[in-house]
């Protein structure tokens, strides 16, 4: 008998997904593992925090104001994600329990932003990102990510969620496009 090794997935390389991304009219992004660093932190009285990635949050406002479109997609309504997306005046926040893909769908859908979500890159972290992963045109995952959704990324960031890993996407993006993020932070 013969055994075969299994083949390695091959993930797009920086330069490969750098050009990719410049097509791309919205990026998607999961929170908890994405956006953090999947823990939370909750008191006796419910109390709930989340530690956000301050470089994360500058490049996804730098990114909104380039013209991409940023939607935050998130299976665990969040007072501590709603305050975070406010203060960074992302405007596009869906935080309900369901599918992603459908959630998502529709809300593109009944906002009228002008693409589909073939058009759009996503950056999850867990099993539940799947369905939706599956109806975008880029596929990213963490480095931390759960080995079932890392089987059909196109790329895995080199930084752990909640650590870096949506700058680092973000960065690529503006490079695909020609463009330097510094020239959209106003002071």
């Amino acid at each position: 008998m013969i055994m075969t090794r299994a083949r390695r997935k091959k993930y797009f390389t920086r330069t490969q997904l750098s050009r990719k991304l410049a097509g791309i009219k919205g990026i998607i992004l999961d929170v908890d593992g994405v956006l953090t660093d999947d823990h939370l932190y909750v008191g006796a009285d419910g109390f709930e925090l989340k530690k956000f990635h301050i470089g994360d949050g500058l490049a996804m406002v730098l990114a909104v104001r380039a013209g991409l479109e940023v939607i935050i997609m998130s299976n665990r309504p969040s007072a501590s994600t709603t305050t975070r997306m406010n203060d960074l005046k992302i405007k596009h926040v869906i935080q309900e329990r369901g599918n992603k893909a459908h959630l998502v769908a529709e809300y593109i859908e009944k906002n009228n932003l002008n693409f589909k979500l073939s058009e759009t890159a996503f950056i999850g972290n867990d099993f539940m990102d799947i369905p939706l992963m599956r109806e975008t045109g880029i596929k990213i995952g963490v480095a931390d990510a759960y080995p079932e959704l890392k089987v059909i990324c196109d790329y895995i960031t080199a930084k752990r969620g909640g650590y870096g890993a949506v700058r680092e996407v973000l960065e690529l993006y503006f490079k695909g496009r020609g463009l330097n993020p510094a020239d959209y932070f106003t002071r």
